[in-house]
């Protein structure tokens, strides 16, 4: 529109100018002709409306804006006197909109990264109100009114604090990683049909698997010396356990909790029927399966506690652990190699264990 608008004020300027050394009696004659060829073209098109583009009618209601209603009138224009009065308010309501655009009212948003830093404080202290979170963020020197925090958990539809001061099982599980233990029976069957019964504990924080020992009959003598058994381990190992989860198996006496309650281990029984509450250990239990148990045929009750063995040590060892970040409860993760003709010249070996059934790479010494 600008282009053309500009395109039709300097071809009317030069038209202007041949204008100039015209006489008064030979203007007045163009001007009764263009009246009457105007005439007639409105004869012609009857009541269809000729149709102007927005450059065509900026250029005309400027032109025509000195004449007065009366004057528009009495010129034979092809559009009414109105139609160009309101062309000249369009275009000066536009060139107001560009010379004076209005302020903005109200107050300015708040910083996305303020409202990140005050959903993230309610998410680590579920506790919290929106008047402690309020007065965290001011230690911080971060000056913002109680009320748009309160605004913020609004929108994002948080309730008040009196109904977040619950804390959810998986809270507890986060929070007390470091000192929290798993164990879970498992049952196999051997080629002479014997059910064997497996009892391993699972430390949260590394992932470290203990087997403590596998029986066809899991008596309360049994089960209670496995207990005595995994706080001695953990005593030379020097880990300090505050919890231990375990499901309501009937498997477990009551003197397995006295053994570990004497060692400050209190016991935390997981839900009915709820194996998520044991996710950690469950999740164990499916990959001790798909790896090893249903790839395994097992001869007998030592030949499943070498196996166990085996594989105890390859979980602990060198198996990659993605909630550690691909490294292993007993191995750091290794220095990325950098020099890329190491990388041109890899020699890789495979160790086997089980007879092939677990593969191991290292790199050649």
């Amino acid at each position: 529109m600008l282009l053309r608008l500009t395109y039709l004020a300097v071809t009317n300027a030069f038209a202007a100018l041949r204008l100039l050394p015209m006489s008064d009696r030979d203007k007045d004659a163009q001007i009764l002709a263009l009246r009457h060829q105007l005439a007639v073209l409105q004869r012609q098109l009857g009541p269809a409306r000729a149709r102007f583009a927005p450059a065509d009618r900026a250029f005309l209601a400027a032109l025509l804006q000195p004449l007065s209603r009366a004057s528009l009138r009495r010129l034979h224009l092809i559009v009414s006197p109105d139609t160009v009065l309101r062309w000249h308010r369009d275009l000066m309501r536009q060139r107001h909109a560009i010379t004076c655009r209005p302020k903005r009212t109200g107050r300015p948003r708040t910083v996305a990264s303020i409202r990140r830093l005050v959903l993230r404080l309610v998410r680590e202290n579920p506790s919290w109100g929106y008047r402690r979170v309020h007065g965290e963020l001011a230690t911080l020197g971060i000056k913002v009114a109680a009320s748009t925090v309160w605004e913020i958990l609004k929108d994002e539809g948080i309730n008040p604090a009196p109904e977040r001061t619950a804390t959810t099982w998986a809270d507890f599980l986060r929070s007390q990683a470091d000192a929290l233990l798993a164990c879970d029976f498992i049952e196999t069957v051997t080629l002479t049909g014997q059910r064997q019964y497996v009892l391993a504990v699972i430390e949260h924080a590394t992932r470290r698997v203990r087997v403590l020992g596998t029986t066809a009959h899991p008596t309360a003598a049994w089960v209670a010396q496995a207990a005595r058994n995994l706080v001695m381990d953990l005593e030379d190992a020097g880990a300090a356990v505050k919890y231990l989860i375990r499901d309501r198996d009937a498997k477990f006496p009551p003197l397995f909790d006295e053994i570990l309650a004497q060692a400050g281990i209190q016991v935390v029984l997981s839900g009915i029927r709820m194996p998520r509450m044991n996710s950690v250990m469950e999740r164990w239990v499916q990959t001790c399966r798909r790896e090893l148990l249903d790839r395994t045929l097992i001869w007998n009750q030592p030949h499943l506690q070498h196996a166990l063995h085996e594989y105890e040590t390859h979980y602990n060892s060198h198996r990659a652990h993605q909630a550690m970040r691909q490294a292993a409860p007993l191995r750091a993760v290794p220095t990325p190699i950098a020099d890329p003709q190491h990388i041109t010249d890899l020699d890789i070996r495979r160790h086997d264990r089980l007879g092939g059934s677990i593969h191991e790479y290292r790199h050649a010494a």
